[in-house]
């Protein structure tokens, strides 16, 4: 019996369940979207004068993201470390193939292999994280501008944007009652908000709560 408990337990979190309980969970959602997606618009805009195509690239990836991060937090896709791994050694390995695949010039070539090797190097971190797979492809794709960056593009824009969207995440997420970011299978029921911020940012990080 207790083996099908812990089974239970474990299927309970790997499994999506909807994060979305009640009505007014919608509008947090929205307001963490919009400022996660807004700050991240800005930035980039700011200071990398990059053009609309350039922005469409960049923050569509970051868009999935958000999709995960504030209106799905409690799938596994969506943890903090799914998303701040997923996207820095997606993008990682997608600048690596355009410096090694891309100089044979078999554009198909160099964007399947960086999205496979991405998906692959995300499954073995246990950090799966879908859009990852996008800041992948982007490097392959994306302008001269773009690629320009090296292995800058891994830590901006792609991981500054990820930290972006990570703490106001952690700020928009934890501010109702029934949400928890990280997800916590088992929330304290009397709990100040000042409390529940501690000890989801130090989960976070992964320190004990």
């Amino acid at each position: 019996m207790e083996r099908i408990q812990k089974s239970y337990r474990k299927a309970k979190y790997i499994v999506y369940k909807q994060t979305i309980l009640d009505p007014i969970d919608h509008i947090w959602t929205f307001v963490g979207a919009v400022l996660g997606i807004g700050a991240i618009g800005f930035v980039q805009s700011y200071f990398y004068d990059f053009s609309a195509l350039e922005n469409v690239f960049l923050i569509g990836s970051f868009g999935a993201t958000a999709v995960l991060v504030y209106g799905a937090t409690n799938s596994p896709l969506a943890q903090p470390r799914n998303l701040i791994v997923g996207h820095g050694i997606s993008a990682f390995i997608g600048v690596t193939m355009v410096k090694t695949i891309g100089y044979f010039d078999v554009f198909w070539l160099t964007c399947a292999l960086a999205v496979a090797s991405s998906i692959v190097a995300m499954q073995m971190l246990k950090a799966l994280h879908p859009p990852g797979g996008a800041s992948a492809l982007i490097a392959v794709i994306g302008s001269e501008k773009i690629k320009s960056l090296g292995y800058f593009y891994v830590l901006s824009p792609v991981l500054s944007g990820a930290i972006i969207l990570l703490v106001i995440a952690l700020l928009v997420n934890n501010f109702p009652k029934n949400r928890h970011y990280p997800y916590n299978m088992h929330p304290k029921k009397y709990q100040s908000r000042r409390e529940k911020y501690i000890m989801n940012f130090k989960r976070c990080v992964g320190l004990k709560a």
